[in-house]
């Protein structure tokens, strides 16, 4: 996304929950209403009409190495191999698998190994205590030896290097906790290409920051910067330093990414790429009812929750992704019901058959009855 606007930006400090808290902070909606207008706003001007065709490729792995990548112990890394031996897909950095977990889950885990490697997939998991039990899962149950069924790989975050695909002549990494999964392959990239390159990783504190052994090796383009003890960093200080020509990829909580695209505003000449590892609060939204066509089953989505998380409670099979609304994972078929898109993507002839993204999506009065 590249973000162009001649309003002046301001030195907007983070809000206390920037790594995963309050969603009620004012200055979090506001940021975030800021990055989802240009996101939908790119979304449409590159929409065509005609979906993506779905990668449903499914491959049978097994753990071959765990670690775990943080000293706090929340963070922990799975090195995953075809269990016929097989080479594995390709994949370019910014990409992500689908893992179906025993129980039934299906999550998204951006690859941070490296994409030469085509033997085994690195994945890493940060543990999230009521985060709806995926990463407690594998916290818990997932051991060397472990079968598991991937799908992909996916790329929502790609990389464009520099003279290969961008006309930015530098680049800038922003990486916040977890987010630093997609980061690292990348900053592989940049440095084999000779790019040049400067990036911050932040975060609570150092014990909660994954990988950082292998960030530090890359020197003094990196800056380490935690809360515990330079407090949290505004908007400015998170791109201190970018210029005109430079392509900013950024990967975290919510907060910090919004943050880092209303300090670019003001900054000519600068690409914006970001992925979020959060879903964007719920605005102005009405409570409704969601119906299983196929069971009967009727759910109440409350006023601050989406649909897809209501559908999640009651079937956590229920394949997601980006949860913004621009990947069509979630994609479910309307029956009956007047729906109100809040997608960036779906054609108005999708939209017409009933298609809706559940993510994002939500009701203009009373009940949805999906086709599930």
């Amino acid at each position: 996304m590249t973000v162009a606007d001649p309003r002046p930006a301001q030195a907007i400090p983070l809000p206390p929950d920037l790594y995963g808290g309050k969603h009620g902070d004012r200055t979090l909606r506001l940021l975030d209403a800021m990055v989802n207008a240009r996101m939908r706003w790119t979304a449409f001007t590159n929409r065509r009409d005609v979906a993506p065709r779905a990668d449903d490729r499914r491959i049978r792995v097994r753990v071959v190495e765990r670690q775990m990548r943080a000293h706090d112990n929340d963070v922990v890394s799975l090195r995953l191999a075809a269990v016929d031996g097989r080479r594995l897909p390709a994949w370019r950095p910014g990409a992500h698998l689908d893992l179906e977990l025993p129980s039934g889950r299906l999550r998204q885990y951006s690859l941070c190994g490296d994409p030469a490697d085509t033997r085994t997939y690195r994945i890493a998991v940060r543990r999230i205590p009521d985060g709806g039990g995926g990463s407690n899962e594998i916290h818990r149950e997932i051991t060397v030896g472990s079968a598991l069924v991937v799908r992909g790989p996916r790329n929502a975050f790609p990389f464009a290097v520099p003279g290969h695909g961008s006309p930015a002549t530098r680049l800038r990494f922003v990486a916040g906790g977890i987010g630093i999964t997609p980061i690292l392959p990348m900053l592989r990239s940049a440095e084999s290409l000779g790019v040049e390159w400067t990036m911050l990783y932040t975060g609570r504190a150092r014990d909660t920051l994954p990988f950082l052994t292998e960030v530090e090796r890359f020197g003094d383009r990196v800056t380490v910067r935690t809360d515990d003890r330079d407090g949290l960093p505004t908007g400015a200080e998170l791109v201190h330093g970018v210029r005109p020509g430079t392509a900013v990829y950024c990967c975290g909580p919510a907060p910090m990414v919004g943050a880092v695209a209303a300090a670019v505003r003001d900054i000519p000449g600068v690409e914006l790429h970001s992925e979020r590892f959060s879903a964007p609060p719920v605005v102005d939204g009405m409570p409704f009812e969601i119906e299983l066509a196929r069971s009967g089953d009727v759910l109440r989505v409350p006023a601050d929750r989406s649909a897809l998380d209501v559908l999640l409670a009651h079937r956590p099979d229920q394949p997601y992704s980006c949860r913004q609304g621009f990947c069509r994972t979630c994609k479910v078929r309307v029956l009956a019901g007047s729906p109100d898109h809040r997608d960036s993507v779906l054609s108005p002839a999708e939209r017409a058959d009933g298609d809706l993204l559940a993510c994002v999506s939500r009701c203009a009065g009373g009940r949805l009855v999906l086709d599930l």
